[in-house]
């Protein structure tokens, strides 16, 4: 059944579903997270686990006014899904455009903003602002070919190379290994981003976050690209996962 599903995938999918779209936003999404963790507080923006974790210690150990400020954060989260789980009918309604493509211009606005702050600004302004676009973007991005992706952490696409490689071995199932393939390429995105953010980091301080603007920028005007070129049935047309 899954075999025939991947198959079948590759007959016409939208430009927002391929490999290597996802492949360029995991590859921004690990430079997200080694920028803040490097740079920004040393902490990790891509996902809310950590700061679950961080208000339950504060929260058992009486701090107060830190417990409260997990719920910024958490917020922002929050609204990055409310916000791209609504707005896209309306952009399909009004716009000759998808929402997957205003997102990533959104998303490069937020880059140059955070680029542009001084050193000496707060931190937690690019916490909650990555917070935001991380959310949106985990969120407007879930399938490639049929395959469930996230785009800006790694746990998932672990625990799906360990599924495939079980069910590989004991069924000797090739679409288990594509798939097994396909959320490794994932992983080795991600470290390649955090790698490259770790080494500019060095250099350029908060300037580093304005080298994503390539990969984004790139994906941009392809998507932008394929709108413009699109029949009004395929500009309505839902991606995978949604």
């Amino acid at each position: 059944m899954e075999t025939k599903s991947l198959q079948s995938s590759k007959e016409d999918v939208l430009e927002c579903e391929k490999w290597w779209t996802f492949i360029l936003l995991m590859y921004v999404g690990g430079f997200f997270g080694a920028f803040t963790y490097s740079i920004r507080g040393g902490v990790f923006c891509n996902a809310q686990t950590a700061n679950f974790v961080l208000s339950a210690i504060a929260l058992g150990n009486g701090r107060w006014r830190e417990f409260l400020y997990y719920f910024i954060p958490m917020t922002a989260y929050f609204l990055g899904t409310f916000i791209s789980e609504s707005v896209p009918n309306y952009i399909k309604r009004h716009l000759r455009i998808r929402w997957d493509t205003l997102f990533l211009l959104i998303e490069m606005l937020a880059v140059i903003f955070l680029a542009m702050l001084p050193e000496s600004a707060p931190y937690r302004i690019t916490h909650v602002l990555i917070n935001l676009i991380a959310s949106m973007q985990y969120n407007t991005f879930r399938q490639t070919r049929h395959i469930p992706m996230a785009t800006t952490f790694c746990t998932n696409h672990l625990r799906q190379v360990g599924i495939a490689a079980s069910q590989a071995l004991r069924h000797r199932d090739k679409n288990s290994v594509q798939r097994m393939l396909a959320h490794c390429r994932m992983l080795l995105a991600f470290v390649a981003g955090g790698t490259t953010a770790a080494v500019l980091c060095r250099y350029l301080l908060g300037k580093a976050l304005l080298f994503t603007l390539l990969p984004l920028g790139y994906l941009f005007v392809d998507l932008l690209l394929e709108d413009i070129r699109s029949g009004k049935d395929r500009l309505a047309r839902k991606p995978a996962g949604h």
